[in-house]
């Protein structure tokens, strides 16, 4: 009975595991952490908020000091956390401190939200979540009672809407822009900026130095099955593929300026290269921007952000979020 009870019945190393019982194994991410009323370190307050009971999303929300000589509206970022669409959460040790420090650096109304993870919630449950959360965020500006998480009324900027992610979040803040080109959100908000951070886009042609052989094997090709099991077009799904057949022209994306961040030794680079390209090729309206750092991998300033470069990278998206 014990042992049928841990059958794996599923797994994605080195991720995570599912067991006959249902259970879920994640074998990689750090630790929850609380929020904090009045962070010493970085003079910026967290707290956690009910988005939506049904379904079931929430969010960690970040607002840095403000001196009452200096009283201003802040620009309002809508982050979305990487992590696969499976590990990592809004409140992470990891994303904690990022947004931490972004928000502080930044001088941003920070959102992190947390949208439901793979495979318990299959894409593409973790776009509707980000676009509730959103839309959540921006009806704020009605003021017509309905809702009222105080931070948002009385210290967001709605004329400077920002979204952003890192990773699969950054995958996310760039089909939440598409969406966004092609719907209206509440109070007719629209998005200032988008930031994506070491971008997670993949496909089955490979593109500059990605490898050619045994792509179905790649980490990139199972996680994007493992987590969208259903879509139709696989790894060439335009979600995930923004340049593959039948992806929409990228000159939809609604948001009025772009950053592409990509660091010289992630898998990823050369694709997120390709895409700040190809945006800018597209015929879209707005400003694009791509910061690259050499000699850096995979989300480096998430796991380190005490190095050079990693403070190189919080001042480029400081500078983004403040201008």
């Amino acid at each position: 009975m014990g042992s049928s009870k841990r059958e794996v019945v599923s797994e994605l190393l080195p991720l995570l595991r599912v067991y006959k019982d249902g259970t879920v194994e994640r074998l990689l991410g750090s630790p929850r952490v609380p929020p904090s009323l009045d962070d010493p370190q970085n003079n910026v307050s967290s707290k956690d908020i009910t988005i939506s009971k049904d379904p079931n999303i929430s969010a960690r929300l970040y607002l840095p000091k403000i001196s009452h000589h200096h009283y201003q509206k802040l620009p309002i970022l809508v982050y979305f956390h990487g992590g696969g669409f499976c590990i990592e959460s809004a409140f992470s040790f990891l994303d904690h401190r990022y947004l931490s420090i972004l928000a502080s650096e930044a001088k941003i109304l920070a959102v992190s939200v947390e949208y439901r993870l793979a495979p318990e919630h299959p894409l593409p449950t973790a776009y509707e979540d980000s676009w509730a959360a959103l839309q959540w965020v921006c009806s704020h500006s009605a003021k017509d009672g309905v809702v009222c998480e105080p931070w948002l009324i009385d210290h967001g900027d709605f004329d400077r809407v920002f979204i952003g992610g890192d990773s699969a979040g950054a995958n996310i803040a760039h089909n939440i822009a598409m969406r966004a080109g092609i719907e209206t959100l509440h109070g007719g908000i629209k998005i200032e900026g988008a930031f994506l951070g070491h971008p997670y886009f993949w496909g089955s042609d490979p593109i500059g130095s990605e490898p050619v052989t045994d792509r179905e094997e790649n980490l990139d090709s199972r996680m994007w099955k493992f987590v969208y099991p259903n879509s139709e077009w696989g790894i060439d799904d335009p979600m995930l593929n923004p340049f593959g057949p039948g992806a929409p022209s990228l000159d939809r994306l609604g948001c009025g300026r772009l950053l592409v961040c990509v660091a010289g030794k992630d898998s990823l680079r050369d694709r997120g290269v390709l895409y700040y390209n190809a945006v800018r090729e597209s015929g879209w309206k707005g400003e694009v921007e791509l910061f690259e750092v050499e000699g850096e991998d995979h989300a480096f300033y998430i796991y380190d952000p005490e190095t050079e470069n990693a403070k190189m990278m919080f001042k480029c998206l400081a500078s983004f979020l403040s201008a």
